[in-house]
């Protein structure tokens, strides 16, 4: 199973920085939906109007993996994981906020860089309105380490200019030197991306989650969304996990209604479906729907 596409170096070059110097152009051109706004659901596309059950499902012996990404020794998943039965079914999803701790970084597929924590492999694809895969898109994620800091080296980004250095490192020094959980692959031609990372922290105010953005092959179109999991996972790992239980359970689950970005109802369209892979790591996967 193909990873998606790696950028190569030439691209980077001569492509990625004017591509992201108009990405709040087009962001603003796509129009952000509020988050105030009604979530849509969209039918099955053989039309029976059905949505995608976000559920979240883990082992009941909540033995999870702890370490590298080198613990991950499945394959990643077929497309079929994707498939709810033999149709179609997703819903739509949510523009969102871009975040003060975005910066461009051009890591493919292992995001991790090294550090531990629960191994996740997060597979992602993209559709269009007709559910037809969508290739040569750039889909970017980042998300915060274990302990709730981002990585802060923005020397070889791109794109920094909104990048808030102090909240989001704490300007710890590790983290200022560093460019972790933050990557970017393009589509395939089933859509697909798939990235090696580690299950996020959290920190004051938030919800775990993970930032995504997408860019069309023709530089003409951008969303930026975030992808959340289920406040049962969460409390799973943060009060069992090895290397996440000393911090504790989120402070703003979803179902408290205080996260910031995500909506009090209606939040499951942005939730990642979860799975306890046979080596005890986690598949995270998502459907992005471009209409």
């Amino acid at each position: 199973m193909s990873n998606g596409k790696e950028i190569s170096v030439e691209t980077k070059k001569t492509g990625l920085k004017n591509t992201l110097l108009k990405r709040r152009q087009f962001v603003k051109a796509l129009g952000l939906i509020p988050l105030a706004s009604a979530v849509s659901g969209l039918g099955g596309c053989d039309g029976s109007g059905a949505g995608v059950d976000s559920s979240t499902t883990s082992s009941a012996s909540s033995t999870w993996a702890s370490g590298t990404t080198d613990l991950i020794s499945v394959d990643y998943p077929s497309d079929t994981v994707f498939d709810s039965g033999s149709t179609c079914e997703v819903s739509l999803t949510q523009s969102t906020t871009e975040g003060p701790c975005y910066f461009q970084d051009a890591t493919g597929e292992d995001i991790s860089l090294g550090l531990s924590g629960l191994p996740m492999q997060l597979c992602l694809r993209l559709i269009d309105s007709n559910c037809e895969p969508l290739e040569n898109y750039t889909i970017e994620v980042w998300h915060c380490d274990i302990d709730g800091i981002y990585s802060g080296d923005t020397s070889d980004s791109d794109d920094a200019s909104h990048f808030n250095t102090g909240f989001c490192t704490n300007d710890e020094e590790d983290a200022l030197a560093s460019t972790w959980y933050r990557g970017q692959l393009v589509t395939d031609s089933s859509g697909r991306v798939n990235f090696k990372s580690c299950f996020p922290g959290w920190y004051r105010g938030r919800t775990v989650h993970i930032h995504v953005q997408i860019t069309s092959e023709d530089q003409q179109t951008s969303l930026v969304t975030q992808f959340c999991f289920s406040d049962s996972l969460v409390t799973e790992i943060f009060t069992e996990h090895e290397l996440y239980s000393s911090r504790g359970d989120q402070d703003t689950p979803l179902s408290g209604g205080t996260d910031t970005v995500f909506p009090d109802d209606g939040y499951d369209v942005f939730m990642l479906t979860t799975e306890q892979n046979s080596d005890n790591t986690m598949l995270a996967y998502g459907t992005l729907q471009l209409t």
